[in-house]
């Protein structure tokens, strides 16, 4: 290292991982420490992913000093551990602008960088990407090789499991980190949870062998047995350790491996990258938030933050109404104290759906599946089918993986599940892996399902009490953040399903906005009456089934209609109400507001809605247009 060099800290002399191949490891162990603290600095100040990235600095480090990358390829699964990763791939420079608007991505992007693979958001992907990239190196003659990182959080999804048969089949040139920390976002469940967990993978299993070795000394023939053992270490290790497991799925299983050791890291993954030949699992285990305290000890809390004060880990004060996911979760408590058919279900996201005092109330109904959506709404059948009334509540993005349980498994057979779908609409800064943006398209067209979008915090309350109450699959979709401030009913009520809610009545347009798209819509008449436009304005509370009256008389009565929704146009909620007016042969113009046809990238939500032209302003400017003004 140059003299102008060592002046700078480590972290400011790495543009690449070929920077990073020129350090001794007293340098890496250095370079660990600066990462950690420009993550926190960073998240600090932007929020983001704090606890898994924290977790992996070492591993992060030892996986691009060993291999070739970007040659070699490497898959973050989920993605949201990748902090380091950007660090040390050329964006230190714009690192500032984590999961801003127009700045990087919080998670793997192919458009930012060479080294990141594929766009990762959701879990358990990463072994059935590199599986297929494997297969298709071997086709092509390429000897590079292909990484994937994935946590035993992710572990716990079906897909996982699919990839690790069939490249246990295959048995292509595969490698697997399986990144343990005992954390996926909350605490993580399940019987593999517990057989993946380090107290049998390393305590329990080191004091196994000594105790065998003493009670070996003790007898006439025991050094020769000992010999035995010494020399079959390696499958009493695969027998007494999750490589029971692996080694099932014909895996070379390798480990644990202390994942915050440099020196073990690097001597491994060497040995790895030397000598594989077939599918290699590495288990590495590791501390979530590693580096800093409030972190380590409380790390479902860090796993995704918004701005804190670094001194204390405590976020910064805000101020508004209580959000969405909180009346959900209070709500559902209220039901359950009375409607003993109530149960919730998450799929390990207690704290992030609201589920968290239910939980603790009514422990006997509340189930954490893990992560296993496509799991979670099949469960939630069989809790219907035998009487309950089932509340599964899930970002509406992740919803996206269990389609096919939803129509056949639910819906088919007509089944009370409730889906409490939270983060519906633009989500802000996760960008396009989570925005929820798609649902309405995706579950409007299941026969016998009841679509339903709340306006504000009460009346999702009131919703909430209709579906539990309703014979029938209902989904209830509401928005990330603050509620609008009103005031709630301290009794909850039955809303007529199908029935929509007459706001304001005018004479020149009708304007139909969906759930957090009403209060915007209602600013937006008081707008246009002051230049002399009357609009009427309907909360239709239900997408599916519309209130087929009430709309098609105040389109008749206004000749003109502006739908609004904070979902994609293709398939949402306008389409619903211009399919409603062909099949009645009305023929009057429609505009529909939403987000064309693209993914949306990150930004803070009321900047996304600005962009769409579905805030205020945008409703006034469209509503002019479609009036030819």
């Amino acid at each position: 290292m140059t003299e102008a060099a060592a002046e700078l800290s480590l972290l400011e002399t790495i543009d690449s991982p070929k920077d990073l191949r020129e350090l001794d490891l007293a340098e890496l162990e250095q370079l660990a420490g600066e990462i950690r603290t420009k993550i926190i600095s960073t998240v600090a100040k932007n929020g983001g992913h704090l606890a898994p990235s924290l977790g992996v600095v070492e591993l992060t480090l030892a996986l691009h000093y060993v291999f070739n990358t970007p040659k070699d390829q490497l898959i973050w699964d989920v993605g949201h551990q990748c902090y380091a990763h950007k660090l040390i791939t050329g964006r230190r420079h714009t690192f500032h602008t984590l999961r801003q608007a127009q700045g990087i991505s919080g998670f793997p992007k192919r458009a930012e960088s060479e080294y990141d693979t594929i766009e990762t958001g959701h879990s358990s992907t990463s072994i059935s990407f590199g599986l297929g990239l494997a297969a298709a190196k071997a086709i092509q003659g390429d000897p590079s090789k292909v990484i994937t990182v994935i946590g035993d959080g992710s572990m716990t999804a079906g897909l996982a499991f699919e990839g690790l048969n069939h490249a246990g089949d295959l048995h292509k040139n595969l490698i697997v980190i399986l990144n343990d920390n005992e954390m996926s976002i909350s605490a993580n469940v399940g019987a593999l949870s517990s057989f993946l967990s380090r107290k049998l993978s390393s305590k329990t299993m080191r004091r196994l062998k000594d105790q065998i070795e003493e009670g070996l000394k003790l007898c006439s023939v025991g050094e020769n047995l000992l010999s035995v053992l010494r020399k079959s270490e390696d499958s009493l290790k695969v027998f007494f350790t999750p490589g029971m497991l692996f080694e099932a799925f014909k895996f070379e299983y390798i480990g644990p491996i202390p994942g915050h050791d440099l020196p073990a890291l690097l001597e491994t993954l060497e040995n790895v990258r030397d000598s594989s030949n077939g599918p290699v699992l590495i288990h590495v285990l590791t501390t979530k938030g590693k580096g800093y305290a409030p972190a380590e000890q409380t790390p479902g809390d860090y796993h995704g933050v918004g701005p804190f004060s670094i001194a204390d880990g405590k976020p910064l004060p805000t101020s508004g109404p209580p959000s969405y996911t909180s009346v959900f979760g209070k709500t559902l408590c209220t039901i359950a104290e009375t409607d003993k058919r109530v149960a919730a279900i998450t799929a390990a996201m207690p704290a992030g759906t609201g589920l968290t005092e239910f939980s603790k109330r009514f422990p006997e109904r509340f189930f954490d599946v893990g992560i296993a959506e496509q799991h979670a709404v099949t469960f939630a059948a069989g809790l219907a089918l035998a009487g309950l009334r089932p509340v599964l509540a899930v970002y509406s993005s992740f919803m996206q993986r269990a389609l096919d349980q939803v129509i056949h498994d639910v819906c088919l057979p007509n089944l009370p599940v409730i889906f409490a779908l939270d983060r519906a609409g633009v989500v802000g800064d996760d960008g396009p892996t989570h925005h929820g943006v798609f649902d309405i398209s995706f579950l409007r067209f299941i026969p016998g399902l009841t679509l339903m979008a709340p306006k504000d915090e009460n009346e999702l309350r009131h919703l909430l009490h209709t579906a539990v109450n309703h014979n029938g699959p209902c989904a209830i979709r509401y928005p990330r953040g603050s509620g609008e401030g009103v005031p709630t009913d301290e009794e909850l009520r039955l809303l007529p399903v199908g029935k929509g809610e007459l706001l304001r009545k005018g004479s020149d347009i009708l304007i139909i906005p969906v759930g957090n798209r009403v209060y915007p819509a209602m600013q937006a008449a008081e707008g246009l009456a002051k230049l002399g436009v009357e609009a009427t304005v309907i909360n239709p509370r239900f997408i599916k089934p519309l209130d087929i009256e009430l709309i098609s008389h105040w389109a008749k009565q206004c000749g003109r209609v502006l739908t609004v929704e904070d979902n994609a146009k293709k398939g949402g909620f306008g389409s619903a109400v211009l399919q409603m007016l062909h099949e009645l042969h009305l023929i009057i113009p429609v505009r529909s507001l939403g987000y064309g046809d693209k993914f949306i990238e990150q930004a803070p939500q009321q900047v996304l809605w600005k962009d769409a032209g579905i805030d205020a302003t945008g409703i006034i400017k469209a509503a002019l247009e479609l009036m030819q003004r």
